[in-house]
């Protein structure tokens, strides 16, 4: 990988791709039909077609999902806060499948910025602890890096944000 400027030469898109580094700074949030889906313990916990994506450069879609389309059932609140410089203060949940928890593995933005008010109270989740997340019916690869949320799909090109030596791209 060759750098100019300090950031990572982009990879070559493929038919039906997007290069990450095309997406928007600031990030923007856009209605998506792709499906999307969660199991974790061969529980459903999403299947939706009315999520929206958020973009960035750099970074692969995260998408936030209507709680219609959420097993609500097995999402409780949990008290951490964060801020994000796009979106607003973010609130998390956990969730719970029998005897499992998984802590602060979704969040939302009850009052996002004007910018991000369609994804008002959706949800999006991290995916690398859960056990399975499609998109179109493809299990994805999680965005590298724990600090963030994004979904990588035969439809995103890199290098992606969250590798090692990315943290100033």
């Amino acid at each position: 990988m060759s750098l100019f400027g300090g950031h990572p030469e982009p990879d070559p898109v493929g038919l039906g791709q997007e290069s990450v580094w095309d997406y928007p700074r600031p990030a923007i949030a856009e209605p998506t039909e792709r499906r999307i889906q969660i199991v974790h313990n061969s529980v459903e916990l999403v299947d939706s077609r009315s999520a929206y994506r958020t973009l960035e450069t750099s970074h692969p879609p995260t998408y936030y999902i209507p709680q219609s389309d959420i097993a609500m059932e097995h999402l409780q609140p949990n008290p951490r806060r964060t801020m994000c410089e796009w979106k607003g203060q973010a609130n998390y949940w956990d969730i719970v499948i029998g005897d499992t928890r998984l802590e602060a593995v979704a969040w939302s933005y009850p009052s996002p910025t004007p910018g991000f008010a369609p994804i008002k109270d959706y949800l999006a989740f991290y995916p690398d602890p859960l056990d399975r997340c499609m998109v179109d019916g493809e299990v994805i690869t999680p965005q590298p890096g724990s600090f963030y949320g994004g979904w990588i799909s035969q439809y995103e090109a890199g290098p992606f944000k969250g590798i090692p030596g990315s943290r100033y791209w």
